[in-house]
């Protein structure tokens, strides 16, 4: 059987690009389209022997860099319309944009695994500043109703989270299956050095854009005067280290070596964000951490009050502080937390993939 997978673009390391190399891992004979990719996902690519098929976009000036400004202009729909894929049985698109506009024939089976219907056109207000929402709010009307189009298309869809599935609902009006993100479990503890810092510290692991709230942490942790670290990167970058006290130390991008270990030691891993899912929390629990998350989205499905974290029900520094008041790392039990992740670990995710994938793939 013949198969292709299609993804948004390769720019980012985040979690759906993380989700996309488990998958590329477990169909290893399947071709690879995407809208645009940067030289360091090339690089990480060509190590593991694999090729990946690019629109014209990747042509445009800063293609890398404007892949953003690129998006409202409606050319993603357009390159992912023109990928020819006539000749395969199976198509699987890794969406939260574009991916799953690929056009396929009756013959191809297409199924989308959905992180979440875009958020830039279906949910505006929460993604761009108001100003900006107005003057692009034509062109999201156009990309919008160009969405639920090819939704209507596509086969079957699975969904990341219950978050995930209701919007899918909400927005295509589509029923979805949900299937879990994964972690991989080994290779998480074969990272961990177990080695003590010298100080207690709290840990954020996000890219660093203005609708994952980062800044309420950061007015919550200039008050409270705990060390909290940041890693991550992105556009946010500079506002966010200008409203930083001398506690608050950025590290910017970090291995994966790096980012469990300092998963492992920290008093509590932090999210701030709706999540339509978060892999985050899991990770933490995989490492033996808690985690303090916003009380909405994915996080509701990834923490277990009480067992693996706790909750803050308003994203206001306020918040943050009560609930970091009441916090305290030795009330949570390890054992628990590992028993936890191991409920997402990579190996159910793959056999549950690929029965849905496989299963009667003939349309």
């Amino acid at each position: 059987m013949k198969m292709a997978i299609i993804c948004d673009d390769l720019i980012q390391k985040g979690g759906a690009e993380y989700v996309f190399l488990d998958i590329i891992n477990i169909f290893p004979e399947a071709d690879i389209y995407t809208s645009v990719i940067s030289k360091e996902w090339k690089n990480i690519l060509k190590k593991q022997g694999r090729e990946v098929k690019v629109s014209f976009i990747q042509k445009l000036p800063l293609a890398v860099k404007l892949n953003r400004y690129y998006s409202v202009l409606l050319l993603h729909i357009l390159a992912f319309k023109s990928f020819d894929l006539t000749k395969y049985d199976l198509v699987l698109s890794l969406s939260a944009r574009y991916a799953h506009f690929v056009h396929t024939t009756p013959d191809t089976k297409h199924v989308c695994y959905m992180h979440s219907p875009g958020r830039m056109f279906w949910e505006p207000f929460n993604y761009f500043k108001k100003l900006t929402y107005w003057f692009l709010k034509f062109p999201l009307t156009i990309i919008r109703m160009m969405d639920y189009t090819a939704a209507q298309k596509v086969d079957l869809f699975l969904a990341n989270s219950k978050t995930a599935k209701k919007r899918i609902k909400k927005y295509y009006k589509r029923d979805s299956t949900v299937l879990y993100p994964a972690i991989n479990i080994k290779n998480i503890k074969d990272l961990l050095s177990y080695e003590k810092p010298e100080e207690d510290y709290y840990l954020i692991i996000s890219r660093l854009v203005c609708w994952k709230r980062i800044d309420i942490a950061i007015k919550a942790f200039n008050e409270n005067g705990k060390k909290l670290y940041i890693a991550g990167s992105g556009p946010d970058i500079k506002r966010l280290k200008k409203s930083a006290e001398s506690n608050i130390c950025f590290l910017g991008y970090i291995s994966q070596k790096e980012k469990y270990n300092l998963i492992q030691n920290a008093q509590a891993v932090v999210q701030t964000q709706k999540e339509d899912f978060g892999l985050v929390p899991l990770e933490a629990a995989a490492c033996g951490t808690p985690v303090v998350a916003y009380k909405k989205g994915g996080a509701l499905e990834t923490i277990v009050e009480n067992i693996t974290g706790i909750f803050f029900d308003e994203q206001t520094p306020e918040s943050i502080n009560m609930t970091l008041n009441k916090f305290s790392k030795t009330s949570f039990d390890k054992e628990k937390l590992y028993e936890h992740a191991q409920e997402f670990d990579i190996s159910k995710f793959e056999q549950n993939l690929r029965k849905f994938v496989y299963l009667d793939h003939k349309v």
